[in-house]
């Protein structure tokens, strides 16, 4: 049998130089491997080529686990920048009217929500004009009616936040806005001992940016500086 090379004296000097570049190149060990099992035969099991397959696809599942967890990393990062700048707004006005405005103007373009409404249970009425001229962000209910909402008037338990998706959306919640809502973002409020809860909103015509199966920890964080800011304006 000849000995003589079969392939080209430069590249089998760059080869005998840099194997490390034949055995980092995926397609080109398995091209290699496909080669050498044909000249074995079909009657011969390879053992060390069926570990290897083995061991090439614990490393693809691996490597999509990587991408996976860096990905949403990644997302809950932004997300928590995106909470943490919403709250430096939400807390730079020094009026109680502004602070309403600002919800549904500059707090919901940094959240990337189409609606922020909030409701508060209150035996006061719409008619006050105080009421009516926030009646862009602020609404208000009869007791009870928050619960009821959450719930959709079934027995279960109530969660501080609840994500879901919505096909016709409250009128008495989001306004004129409410055919376009589409999922929407609940925060439950507590004011403290002896006052009626509240409720802040956030609507997305999106039907996918609230889903139950999302993480609820940075809202549940924003509901409580909420909470304390609210306290605040009330006392």
């Amino acid at each position: 049998m000849s000995s003589l090379p079969l392939i080209d004296d430069a590249l089998r000097e760059k080869i005998i130089a840099e194997p490390d570049v034949i055995l980092e190149d995926q397609d080109l060990m398995k091209a290699l491997i496909a080669a050498n099992e044909k000249t074995m035969g079909g009657n011969i099991v390879d053992l060390r080529g069926i570990a290897m397959e083995r061991l090439e696809a614990r490393l693809d599942r691996l490597e999509d686990t990587h991408r996976s967890v860096i990905a949403a990393a990644y997302e809950n990062l932004a997300g928590t920048n995106q909470v943490h700048r919403a709250i430096l707004r939400m807390l730079d006005p020094v009026e109680f009217e502004s602070f309403l405005h600002d919800l549904g103007g500059e707090v919901a373009e940094i959240l990337r929500v189409d609606a922020v409404r909030l409701v508060l249970e209150s035996v006061q009425s719409e008619d006050d004009p105080a009421i009516k001229r926030l009646g862009d962000v602020l609404s208000v209910a009869e007791p009870g009616y928050i619960d009821d909402y959450l719930t959709g008037g079934r027995n279960v338990p109530l969660r501080q936040v609840t994500l879901r998706q919505i096909q016709g959306a409250a009128e008495s919640v989001y306004g004129a806005r409410a055919d376009w809502i589409r999922s929407e973002a609940c925060l439950k409020l507590d004011f403290g001992a002896g006052r009626l809860p509240g409720l802040l909103a956030l609507g997305a015509e999106d039907p996918h940016q609230f889903t139950p199966q999302q993480g609820t920890d940075l809202l549940a964080f924003f509901a409580g500086v909420f909470e304390r800011a609210m306290r605040r304006w009330l006392s």
